[in-house]
């Protein structure tokens, strides 16, 4: 960051009235009387189309209604059950500390001492005595009692607003609520681009692109990758003992929201645009003194409020979890991508289903990734506790099938219980002998679904600094929850100690990184995936781009989320400079498909691969991913191909441009235009980026299509995303190292030297036939995350391991 003297200022694209008015918050605003049900000029759109994706993504009005109402009555539940535990309970009776003896007419002799459930109660009466004596009780009911009315009214308002959002659906959209489910976001989004040209729902611009809609969905979102990507959060601390440690919890996230973009003293002036004084570098050092108070003052928020916050959290994670781990030990063992890993691993202009459904891909080979560490002395540890306390619950359980009067005797079911959480805990602990593990294939495969890996990860995939790295990305669920529980203490530690340094950092950051587009506002530069400001010449943009170190997008994130959103958004027309990037790597990709091994090839060599990868999916995608991760290490080890002849070697980036130059999405339409079963010419310009005569679906039956079309089409999307990510990193990987001269990338072309005809060389024999896939199914433990968003994940056991177990 030191480098932002170099750089312009706020930068206006176009000259842009303002869209809303300060001060006018109204979601929806009829303009024409005589137009009832016409959405014209409507003045948040922010809040507008971010409340549409929300009624989609949450299945619609009744079912958000129905979540809202039961965290109203859990928050109660918790507040009033809590009270009642601790005021109305005699706890020397439940205990048997002391005696009760029940006498009357009729009463058996032996049930005169027997303890029930209404004597550990208290009488009503005397439970109100006591609340009322506790000042301190009081207080707590009372702030209780503020917070929930608090809530109660937002709920109210959220019915009123998302009633509207309802009627839009039903009348603009022609979207019945019993048919929402049916629909796909890009579908909802193709028709919400139509109204505009109808209704004019934005009067600044005639007509709205995809990009305007991701923009104000995802206006802050953006910002906040982008700040991580440079490393501007102080999210990354260096703590004795530990080492390095990431630390980004809800809390700590809310914090920076709160004071970044919304809160009282926040940057921006309105949802929409930035404070104009923040615009202007002669004022950086008396905003940044400003920013520092206001971040001293919220950390001193936080740190007043710490002892309620943070009873609320461990009350809330008791009542969560406590059950969980009873009936699934090993469950604190999972996994979960960590909310800084999903910010690190997100792409620009990524909507939260699509990142959900790429890293809930990304879940089982990283898990794998991560399995295949161990530790022989905790083996050896597990494997011995196991034994002990094996021996020890297999005699209780033996002395109770004899005689189920053992059950009586004190704490015998706690000893049983304890015993099998510990048998579980230290099961997780010992590794399959019969699995043998390639690290570096595994981690091939993890970075096919999440895109972003950093360089010094090639070739030290068997390290431990290396699993330790991407344990910050996937951490373990009791990682997550220890971390949510001390988010209350550290928080404002870091809000005082540590952003308040960065003030002048995050000045300059919102200045030199904030542009002006016409009908949208102002939004995140790198948002705009703009090659030429914020490409790196490392990752293909080299003689397209003018960015300084201090403009590039780190990683190439700039690059793989300009190809991310193009695949996704098919219909969507880039800028001229993102035109020039994405046609020249179309060059360059069907120009090393010519020396790489053809699609047949690698489809037939599909289960022998998914077997090297340990990969039990049987789709599509899967076996086209699996085939071009694994060739190279095929060819490599001499193995003849199905002719008998000796396969030359080659390397991940010419299978993935072999598979590449054979996809096409001329006969694919892809999910949004389904419906209409819109066939396009591989000269239409909305079609795929890379054409064949001949694809993987030739064969595909209109049985299968009919049943699975949308589900196909979203995971061969995904496939192709995945491709572009290995082929990328690949040719990346050979731009920072040109001394490189093994494999097929002795005489490499550089992108600019290629001839725009270069692709229609591509050879025709890439075409095959592919059987449908069967669905991904994703199960998992939701978790509050972001936005109200809920958080999926698998619930298979993870091993903390120290070393590779066994490599290839």
């Amino acid at each position: 960051m030191a480098n932002f003297e170099a750089y312009q200022e706020y930068h206006r694209i176009e000259d842009l009235e303002e869209d809303s008015p300060p001060g006018e918050e109204d979601l929806l605003v009829h303009v024409p009387e005589a137009l009832k049900d016409s959405w014209h000029h409507i003045k948040n759109l922010d809040n507008f189309f971010t409340r549409i994706y929300h009624f989609h993504q949450k299945n619609g009005f009744a079912c958000m209604m129905l979540s809202e109402f039961f965290e109203l009555i859990q928050f109660l539940f918790v507040v009033t059950f809590t009270t009642f535990l601790f005021n109305c309970v005699e706890y020397d009776i439940l205990f048997a500390n002391r005696a009760v003896n029940h006498t009357g007419p009729g009463q058996n002799p032996l049930d005169r001492n027997k303890v029930t459930l209404p004597d550990a109660i208290l009488p009503s009466q005397q439970c109100t005595e006591r609340i009322q004596d506790n000042s301190w009780i009081i207080f707590l009911l009372t702030m209780a009692a503020i917070f929930w009315v608090y809530r109660l009214i937002k709920v109210f308002c959220n019915v009123l607003s998302y009633w509207e959002i309802r009627q839009f659906y039903i009348k603009a959209l022609k979207i019945k609520m019993e048919e929402l489910c049916n629909f796909t976001w890009q579908e909802v989004q193709d028709r919400l681009i139509s109204i505009q040209r109808e209704q004019q729902m934005c009067i600044h611009k005639k007509e709205l692109t995809e990009l305007d809609i991701y923009h104000r969905i995802l206006r802050f979102k953006n910002y906040m990758v982008a700040m991580v990507n440079k490393s501007l959060l102080p999210v990354q601390l260096q703590l004795p003992l530990l080492g390095d440690v990431v630390f980004l919890t809800q809390g700590l996230k809310f914090n920076f929201e709160l004071i970044l973009f919304w809160g009282p003293g926040s940057l921006f002036q309105n949802k929409w645009n930035l404070h104009p004084k923040y615009k202007k570098a002669s004022n950086r050092l008396e905003l940044a003194q400003r920013l520092s108070r206001v971040i001293l003052l919220m950390g001193l928020a936080n740190l007043l409020l710490c002892p309620f916050i943070l009873v609320w959290q461990v009350l809330y994670a008791f009542f969560s979890y406590t059950e969980v781990i009873r009936r699934e030990p090993g469950s604190l063992g999972a996994r979960r991508w960590s909310l800084y890993g999903r910010l690190y691993l997100r792409h620009f202009n990524e909507l939260n289903h699509e990142l959900h459904g790429r890293l809930g891909r990304g879940y089982k080979p990283t898990s794998k990734y991560m399995n295949s560490f161990t530790s022989p002395l905790l083996t050896v540890l597990a494997k011995n506790v196991a034994f002990f306390s094996g021996s020890v619950l297999a005699v209780l359980i033996a002395l109770t099938v004899y005689d189920e009067d053992v059950l009586t005797v004190q704490h015998i079911l706690t000893a049983i219980t304890v015993l099998g959480v510990l048998i579980t805990i230290t099961r997780s602990f010992i590794p399959d002998e019969h699995m043998v593990w390639c690290p570096e294939q595994l981690l091939q495969c993890v970075l096919a679904h999440i895109h972003y890996m950093p360089d010094h990860w090639r070739g030290n995939a068997n390290k431990g600094e290396t699993r330790d790295e991407v344990a910050q990305l996937f951490q373990y669920k009791a990682v997550f929850i220890l971390e949510e529980l001390l988010s209350p203490i550290v928080t404002p530690f870091i809000l005082i100690f540590l952003l308040r340094n960065k003030s002048l950092e995050i000045i300059d950051f919102f200045r030199n990184f904030t542009v002006e587009v016409v009908g949208v506002g102002d939004i995140c530069s790198f948002a705009q995936m703009d090659i030429r400001r914020h490409g790196n010449p490392m990752w293909m943009s080299e003689g397209q781009t003018e960015a300084s170190v201090y403009q590039q997008a780190e990683n190439g994130k700039t690059e793989l989320s300009l190809m991310h959103f193009t695949i996704k958004n098919p219909h969507w027309q880039p800028p001229q400079e993102s035109s020039v990037f994405i046609s020249h790597l179309k060059e360059k990709v069907h120009h090393d498909a010519q020396g790489g091994p053809s699609t047949q090839m690698l489809l037939s060599e599909a289960p022998l691969c998914s077997s090297l990868l340990s990969n039990d999916s049987a789709s599509g995608p899967d076996n086209v991913l699996a085939s071009v991760l694994a060739h190279p290490v095929l060819t490599a080890s001499g193995l003849p191909g199905r002719d008998r002849r000796f396969v030359p070697p080659s390397t991940a980036a010419s299978a993935a441009a072999s598979v590449l130059a054979s996809l096409s999405t001329s006969q694919l339409p892809h999910a949004s235009r389904s419906r209409s079963q819109v066939q396009l010419p591989s000269n239409h310009p909305e079609s795929s980026m890379f054409h064949s005569d001949r694809t993987f679906m030739d064969s595909m039956s209109a049985s299968d299509s009919r049943i699975r079309s949308t589900t196909l089409l979203s995971e061969f999307a995904s496939a192709e995303m995945s491709l572009h990510a290995i082929y990328m990193h690949e040719v990346h990987q050979h731009n920072s190292q040109p001394q490189r001269t093994s494999g097929h990338w002795q005489n490499p072309v550089p992108m600019r030297d290629l001839h725009s005809t270069a692709g229609s060389q591509a050879h025709s024999d890439h075409a095959t036939s592919l059987t449908m896939p069967t669905t991904l199914r994703l199960g998992g433990w939701a978790e509050e995350e972001e936005e109200d968003e809920g958080e999926e994940e698998i619930n298979s056991g993870s091993t903390p391991k120290q070393g590779p177990e066994s490599s290839c």
